[in-house]
């Protein structure tokens, strides 16, 4: 082994035989890199729904695990389908999805197994959400864990219809044409004109898709607007004295326009209404699994998830939610479904909102 001897004058910068100077500089600056290296907290890039990651929230996760947290906020599973398919951009770590997404991406392959030791908290769900359920599952391991659910109901201005709305054909009613809003999804407005129709939501006949795009036309012609977010609907519908809306969001919508003041009622008419479970998941190409774990176990948290009832209206999977009385609840409830087409559903969604007439579908 070589020995290096160092020595230095006073004014002179140390040298030492056998060892360049430029060596000794590189291995100064190469060390302080790993030392930034190290001492940079790691990055939890998380994908999910308006009100699911509160900066609040955020702020504990991060002092409690010495983390940073980048939270991309979606409004339409259309947009969170492209998010994740994105492979140029910062892949993410966790991400909040309904079940039929989540089945879907489990089909690619996409997603990492739970190791449910890391997740405590999911011990403390009722007992439904920690059996095996339909997408999340495979082979005895689980995908995903159940975070929150609504149904995607009617909402109305109790001034201008004195009676709850009974059926969805209200949303095509020329009295209330310009004052209607809903949802800008491909999926679920396929669904809901289906629906309306008296079709299966989710399994459309090759003679079908002609007829339900025509109808989606004359929805689209009865609104005042489409909208992705939450809020935006909020603002829409208080600003423009909206008469009636179509909920995506259910009951988080609800609770928002009450809150803004607003004399609101609620109603799953009875064709019925679709209702999603979101969960959280860990696809395959986060950078950060241990450290997502740590993440959905936050949310599992019996405060966070009181709070996230309390300030977004959406039910939690630790205690069962306040149920729709009986004037309310007019139909059926179903759970979200795979579709037969969804990018067939896409493409001709795009023809829709663009202004295409209904001759040519």
């Amino acid at each position: 082994m070589a020995v290096v001897r160092c020595r230095a004058g006073r004014g002179v910068a140390p040298s030492c035989k056998g060892w360049p100077g430029r060596a000794v500089q590189a291995l100064a600056g190469w060390l302080l890199l790993c030392g930034l290296a190290l001492a940079a907290p790691p990055t939890l890039r998380v994908l999910a729904w308006p009100g699911y990651a509160d900066a609040d929230w955020v702020a504990e996760f991060e002092e409690r695990h010495t983390a940073k947290v980048e939270v991309t906020v979606v409004g339409s599973d259309d947009v969170l389908r492209a998010k994740l398919a994105d492979i140029q951009g910062p892949a993410f770590d966790v991400v909040a999805a309904n079940t039929v997404e989540i089945a879907t991406m489990l089909a690619r392959n996409e997603l990492v197994a739970l190791n449910l030791a890391d997740i405590p908290n999911a011990g403390r769900q009722l007992s439904r959400f920690r059996r095996d359920i339909a997408g999340i599952a495979r082979e005895g391991r689980r995908y995903a864990v159940p975070y929150t659910y609504s149904e995607m109901g009617l909402i109305y201005d109790r001034q201008q219809l004195s009676e709850p709305p009974q059926s969805l054909s209200v949303l095509w009613d020329p009295r209330w044409r310009g004052r209607v809003l809903a949802f800008d999804g491909s999926s679920h407005g396929f669904s809901l004109a289906a629906m309306q129709l008296g079709l299966d939501p989710f399994r459309l006949a090759e003679g079908q898709f002609s007829q339900v795009a025509r109808h989606l036309v004359r929805l689209r012609r009865n609104l005042l607007s489409f909208y992705a977010l939450p809020e935006e609907s909020v603002d829409l519908f208080r600003r423009h004295r909206v008469a009636v809306m179509h909920a995506n969001y259910g009951q988080q919508q609800l609770k928002q326009l009450r809150d803004a003041g607003l004399d609101v009622g609620y109603v799953v008419p009875r064709e019925g209404a679709l209702a999603w479970l979101d969960c959280w998941a860990i696809p395959r190409r986060s950078t950060q699994a241990a450290l997502a774990a740590k993440w959905i176990n936050h949310m599992l948290e019996p405060r966070v998830s009181r709070e996230l009832t309390r300030r977004q209206g959406l039910s939690n999977t630790l205690e069962e939610p306040e149920a729709l009385d009986a004037g309310s609840l007019l139909g059926p409830i179903r759970w979200l479904e795979s579709v037969e087409d969804e990018s067939r559903r896409m493409r001709l969604w795009q023809r829709i909102v663009s202004g295409e007439r209904p001759e040519r579908f």
